[in-house]
């Protein structure tokens, strides 16, 4: 016996048409077997604002910071609708996401503090003080161990995340840095922070945290990101229009600058590493680059006299949040197409923004029997739904639908807590599953056609839950030759 699991994208295929099947049984009958089958403008001075990493899974909340309204306002990134607004301290600017999206770090410029926001209860839970400075980026370590925050005085902090305490003296960049954004590397061993004020790019050893290379050659970098896989920081020039290549193994420029619109300003990597996505506040635009060749594939105008600061893209890559600072917006562009396809208000000058997950389900099938079946007798298999995600299901309905081959008729399907229909072979529930647990199995028996041939293949499919994946498991069934079916038929031609 051979059980597997594929994921298939898309809707299920039903019961095939109706077969009908002879077969002589020993006390002589005909019988039917069925089938069941996610600017600055001219003359307006660089804001003192830093980047929000997206850190995150499928189906998760976006955390937007409104500058003015000293607030958060979390946007359910399934129906793209504001959803709660928390309170933090005095115009927050940059936001970060810790890896297991348990909590939102906002730095808070206005009054030098760090709200950390429980995405639980979406509240804040703790606030951070004792920095010297005005606060702007922040970012957290791929590890979830510190989060790093730097101040317009040229300092960056580190804050223990299990404590939420600041971990000895400040790091202190060059005089007249002026940083703006930092990104830490995907072992969390390297801290890159983008230096306007000096045109330069300094590097931290977050083992020693001490800064161990300056890379030079740029005019006024602001956004930076790096690729998941670590190899290549991306810079954005905000002074020359363009987006520069770090090559982190040598820490060297690599390659021509890539040409993008007008006061490039934030940066975003598609989680899968394809694209990057900068954010030009000048000409209210968005480039699209293609990391495999550096180019640009597509500008998607957010709108005239907007001023487009940060980004953030879905874990799926699928969309990418745009915060518009003048019109207090978000702007939701279709990675496939890039265009916008939604526009969120209810905002109020949004600068920095990241994803969070809401952990979700993500359901497992599987589906099994005992030994070989015979025909002209009977068989049952055993179906079985689990999940495997981090979090519950949502209460929608789970529907479990089995496609069963030519030469086996259902007779039954039962089990615990399950509604099932044996004429569509389909059960359904709406119970919450914890992560980590299973349903009651599903037990369906088979009649075996005389005619049945020695090798069937059962499908079942698992849908819902929250859970957007048709998740599908096959069992291949050898059916052995019944010679008294065979003898008796013989017999009677």
């Amino acid at each position: 016996m051979i059980r597997r699991e594929r994921k298939q994208i898309g809707p299920h295929r039903g019961p095939g048409p109706k077969s009908r099947e002879r077969c002589l049984w020993p006390w002589a009958a005909w019988l039917r077997v069925c089938m069941a089958g996610l600017a600055v403008l001219a003359g307006l001075a660089l804001p003192a604002v830093a980047p929000s990493p997206a850190w995150a899974v499928t189906n998760g909340n976006a955390y937007v910071a409104n500058y003015t309204a000293s607030s958060v306002t979390v946007i359910d990134t399934t129906t793209n609708t504001p959803i709660t607004t928390i309170g933090v301290g005095a115009n927050p600017n940059s936001i970060a996401v810790t890896p297991d999206n348990a909590h939102v770090y906002v730095s808070n410029r206005g009054s030098n503090t760090v709200s950390v926001i429980d995405t639980t209860t979406n509240s804040v839970s703790t606030t951070i003080t004792g920095f010297t400075g005005s606060l702007q980026g922040i970012a957290i370590a791929p590890d979830g161990l510190h989060a790093y925050v730097i101040t317009f005085s040229g300092l960056v902090y580190v804050i223990d995340t299990t404590t939420n305490a600041i971990v000895g003296s400040p790091i202190t960049l060059a005089g007249g840095a002026d940083p703006r954004f930092l990104a830490i590397t995907p072992d969390s061993k390297f801290v890159y922070v983008t230096e306007l004020g000096l045109g330069q790019v300094q590097v931290i050893d977050t083992t020693s945290n001490s800064i161990t290379t300056t890379i030079t050659g740029f005019t006024q970098p602001t956004g930076i990101a790096i690729t998941p896989d670590g190899l290549d920081a991306y810079v954005a020039d905000f002074g020359t229009n363009t987006v520069s290549v770090i090559d982190t193994t040598t820490n060297t420029i690599v390659g021509s600058p890539i040409a993008v619109g007008l006061a490039p300003y934030g940066l975003a990597i598609t989680p899968d590493g394809t694209q990057v996505y900068a954010s030009n506040v000048n000409d209210g635009t968005v480039t699209a680059i293609d990391t495999s060749t550096n180019t640009p594939t597509a500008t998607i105008t957010i709108g005239a006299g907007s001023s487009n600061y940060k980004l953030a893209v879905t874990p799926d890559s699928t969309r990418v949040y745009v915060t518009d600072f003048t019109t207090s917006s978000v702007s939701v562009i279709d990675t496939t197409t890039n265009t916008v396809s939604t526009t969120i208000t209810g905002i109020t000058n949004p600068f920095g923004d990241a994803i969070a997950a809401n952990a979700s389900a993500s359901l497992s099938i599987g589906k099994s029997h005992t030994g070989h079946f015979t025909q002209g007798q009977r068989g049952t298999y055993t179906i079985t739904v689990g999940n495997t995600g981090p979090g519950p299901t949502n209460g929608s309905t789970v529907t479990v639908h089995d496609t069963l081959p030519t030469g086996l008729t259902a007779t039954r399907l039962t089990g615990t807590g399950w509604n099932c229909t044996r004429s569509t072979l389909t059960c359904t529930r709406s119970d919450v599953l914890a992560a980590g647990n299973s349903y009651p199995p599903i037990t369906l028996r088979v009649h075996v056609s005389c005619t049945a041939p020695s090798q069937r293949t059962n499908t079942v499919t698992a849908t819902g839950g929250g859970d957007n994946t048709t998740h599908t498991a096959t069992d291949p069934t050898t059916v052995r030759r019944s010679e008294r079916c065979h003898r008796h038929e013989h017999d009677r031609w």
